[in-house]
C-alpha cells in the first residue's frame, strides 16, 4: 500500500512538474520598453493593432526608406519584448527590409495575456495591418519567427498567403520537447499548448529559409532537420554556431548574408507564386 501511495505521489508530482514547465517555460513578457529604435539611430513609429477578439496590441513599424522593400513581420521569442530586438532591427534595415515588430498580448504595452491561440490571433492582426492599413501585397511579406515565434510563423504562414517565411532557433513542436523531459508521461494528452510547427510546415506554400545552430542548448539540430524536411520546397538549412539566443551574432556573417541572399531573392520574384491573393 505505501508503494503504490508512493508511485501515486510521483506521477502527480510528475504531472504538477509538466504543467509547471509548460507555463513557466513558454511564457515569460517583460512589460517595461527600456529602449526604443531611435536608441540605435533608426526611424520608427508605435503602432496599435486591434485583435479580432477585442486585445490591442502594440509594436513598431520600422522603414528601411528603400523603394518596394521586402516587409519583415517579426515574431519574436518568449522572452522580454520588443526592446529586446534592436539588434536584430538593425540588421533588417541595413539589408534594405521594412519591419513590422509587434509585442505579444501581454507583452510589453500589449493589453491581455498570452496563450497559443492568442498569439494566432496577434500574428494574424498584424499580417492585416499589413495588407489592409498599409496595402503591402503578400508577395513582399515575409513572417520571421524566433524560437517561441517560429510556431507562431509557420501557423501564420500555414493560413495565409506568404512571400516568404524565416524560422530561427525553431523547434518542432512543444509536446516533442516535453516527451523527451518527461518519457514516462502521457505528455500529448496532457498539455494545454501544442505549437505543432511539425504538423503544420507542409501546409506553407512559400519560400523557407531555417537558420539554427549546433550549439544551440536548447532545441538541437533534429527540430531544424525534421521541419526541413516535412516542408515544401524552395527551402533552405543554414547552420550557425552560437547559443540559442546568441548564435545571430556570433556567426554574424553567416546570418546576415543567408537572411540577405533570401529577401533579395523573395523582392526580384527568384521565387515562383502560384496563389493569387485572398
Amino acid at each position: 500500500m505505501a508503494t503504490t501511495l508512493a508511485v501515486v505521489a510521483l506521477l502527480l508530482a510528475a504531472v504538477w512538474g509538466l504543467r509547471w514547465y509548460e507555463h513557466e517555460a513558454l511564457y515569460y513578457p517583460t512589460k517595461e520598453i527600456f529602449r526604443t529604435p531611435r536608441d540605435v539611430g533608426l526611424a520608427f513609429e508605435d503602432v496599435e493593432i486591434r485583435t479580432a477578439d477585442g486585445e490591442t496590441i502594440r509594436g513598431w513599424w520600422v522603414p528601411s526608406g528603400q523603394a518596394d522593400p521586402v516587409v519583415i513581420l517579426f515574431l519574436h521569442g518568449n522572452g522580454g519584448n520588443v526592446s529586446h530586438r534592436l539588434e536584430k532591427l538593425e540588421v533588417f534595415r541595413s539589408i534594405g527590409a521594412d519591419t513590422l515588430i509587434i509585442d505579444y498580448r501581454g507583452y510589453g504595452r500589449s493589453t491581455g495575456t498570452p496563450s497559443e491561440q492568442g498569439l494566432y490571433l496577434d500574428a494574424l492582426a498584424a499580417y492585416r495591418w499589413l495588407t489592409e492599413t498599409r496595402g503591402v501585397g503578400w508577395t513582399r511579406i515575409v513572417a520571421y519567427g524566433e524560437s517561441l515565434g517560429s510556431a507562431v510563423a509557420v501557423h501564420l504562414a500555414s493560413e495565409t498567403c506568404l512571400g516568404g517565411v524565416v524560422i530561427e532557433s525553431g523547434f518542432t513542436s512543444v509536446t516533442d520537447i516535453a516527451e523527451k523531459m518527461f518519457p514516462f508521461l502521457p505528455v500529448r494528452h496532457l498539455l494545454k499548448h501544442q505549437f505543432d510547427s511539425i504538423a503544420r510546415i507542409h501546409k506553407i506554400d512559400a519560400p523557407l529559409l531555417i537558420l539554427h545552430s549546433r550549439d544551440d542548448e536548447l532545441f538541437d539540430m533534429s527540430h531544424p532537420e525534421r521541419l526541413l524536411a516535412a516542408a515544401r520546397s524552395p527551402k533552405r538549412l543554414v547552420e550557425m554556431e552560437g547559443g540559442h539566443n546568441d548564435a545571430f551574432l556570433v556567426s554574424a556573417a553567416t546570418y546576415r548574408d543567408a537572411l540577405a541572399a533570401f529577401l533579395s531573392a523573395i523582392q526580384h520574384h527568384e521565387f515562383p507564386h502560384e496563389k493569387e491573393t485572398p
